[in-house]
């Protein structure tokens, strides 16, 4: 699967895979993964992931695997996942939990 990827991926873009433990992290290092997201992980399922992914990269600066911690984020938990080192959080209460709000716009011509 992780093979087909790679084929597809454009020149200047960065393959994505999500994982949702060790054994899927561990496979998406070894087909060298160049950016990881850490699905529904706890806050230590998180910190041991960035610790995997930074020993693999160790020494090599030209290879920076960005991490982003994602699934059932809560606003109160986000100093802990903020602690394990992780380079991004997603919240996807901002889009599907907003409120709408009621709003209009009335646009009149000027006439000269």
């Amino acid at each position: 699967m992780l093979t087909r990827l790679w084929k597809s991926g454009k020149k200047g873009q960065r393959v994505q895979v999500e994982v949702r433990n060790a054994k899927e992290l561990e496979e998406a290092l070894e087909y060298g993964a160049e950016a990881i997201l850490l699905d529904n992980m706890t806050p230590e399922e998180v910190k041991r992931s960035v610790e995997r992914i930074r020993r693999v990269t160790e020494g090599q600066v030209e290879r920076w695997i960005p991490t982003e911690a994602s699934g059932r984020h809560r606003a109160r938990k986000h100093p802990r996942y903020a602690e394990t080192g992780v380079d991004f959080i997603s919240v996807g209460a901002l889009t599907h939990s907003a409120q709408a709000a009621d709003i209009s716009m009335r646009i009149h011509a000027e006439t000269a």
